[in-house]
């Protein structure tokens, strides 16, 4: 099938896959992270058909897998999936963020679709929390280009996410700083060390227990905050900050089990990598319409294939292992001249 109005280009990512696209820079640039210089077109027609069965010859021909569905295929899927879905959330451009109801159901839709995030042409990542609805509600602007649409300006939108992050780490912050101030003030730091305020500790800690026993909550409450102020203190002469200790040890104590806590990390750090490569989260990439469903079926079978491969791989690898111990030990027994059959 002939269509003169677009172009579709075999594109090949050296180790990595050969594909086809009409939009290089979107396709290959941005949702996949490679430059220009980092892949290299192999051929370029305007015939849906001729570039299907190229793509899936040449994928053969350089050794990668071969798509299930040729690309006119996926094509169809996606055109008919997109037809299917709903209306989107929203579209951003250089200047404003445009949502697609009406500004009188602006909450309604901004409600159902919380936590949904798109990354801003500046390159900030946006999400749909209560606090930035909030804002959203009130500064939203009418479209002039229909009452079914209304927007924000994403400058405004940027700094009042940047005010709400400093407040919330001032907030944060504030308290230690504040007593580190009065300790440098009071000369701790420069004429104290770390035994004067354990000993300091210990007695604020003995003050505890004796309003513990006597039930006496103004003395349980002052305790408690000269036993912070201390421990602010005692960090700060050994080179840390309180935070980052407080910091080190919910980290200890919100993971039971240590093995759940670093599949977790490697789930983040997995996570990270990809928002680099691409641009966007695994629930932005789902809320933007990017992948469908049979894009994301594809995925797991392609991954599940793959896993199989490894594990027989791993098989053979300790086999290879067990063997190779077998020979070293009849080898110290029998002595290192000696032949054995396979």
């Amino acid at each position: 099938m002939l269509d003169i109005n677009k172009k579709y280009h075999i594109y090949h990512i050296a180790g990595k896959k050969i594909g086809v696209t009409c939009n290089l820079t979107n396709r290959v640039t941005k949702q996949q992270g490679y430059k220009t210089g980092e892949y290299n077109v192999l051929e370029s027609s305007d015939d849906i058909e001729y570039v299907s069965l190229r793509e899936r010859d040449l994928q053969q021909e350089y050794g990668y897998k071969v798509d299930l569905r040729p690309y006119k295929d996926v094509v169809k899927i996606k055109s008919k999936s997109n037809k299917m879905e709903t209306k989107k959330v929203l579209s951003s451009s250089s200047a404003t963020t445009t949502f697609f109801c009406p500004i009188v159901d602006l909450r309604t839709h901004l409600t159902n679709n919380t936590n949904y995030t798109w990354t801003m042409e500046s390159g900030h990542l946006a999400e749909l929390t209560e606090s930035n609805t909030q804002w959203i509600l009130k500064n939203a602007n009418r479209s002039q280009f229909g009452d079914d649409k209304c927007y924000i300006y994403n400058k405004a939108f940027v700094d009042q996410m940047t005010s709400i992050k400093d407040e919330v780490q001032d907030v944060l912050k504030s308290r230690f700083d504040l007593i580190r101030e009065w300790a440098t003030d009071k000369g701790i730091y420069k004429s104290g060390d770390s035994k004067t305020q354990y000993v300091k500790l210990m007695e604020e800690a003995g003050e505890l227990a004796k309003a513990l026993l006597e039930k006496d909550e103004p003395e349980v409450i002052d305790a408690i905050g000269d036993m912070v102020v201390v421990l602010t203190n005692l960090a700060k002469l050994e080179g840390l900050d309180i935070e980052d200790c407080v910091d080190s040890a919910y980290d200890v104590i919100k993971w039971r089990d240590p093995v759940v806590r670093r599949v977790v990390e490697k789930f983040v750090d997995r996570s990270n990598v990809g928002f680099q490569k691409y641009g966007r989260s695994l629930d932005g990439e789902r809320r933007g319409g990017h992948k469908d469903l049979v894009g994301y079926l594809n995925d797991i079978q392609e991954e599940l294939m793959d896993a199989v491969l490894y594990i027989q791989a791993a098989r053979e690898e300790l086999s290879d292992l067990h063997e190779d111990e077998l020979v070293r030990k009849l080898k110290e027994n029998y002595g290192p001249n000696q032949e054995f059959e396979d």
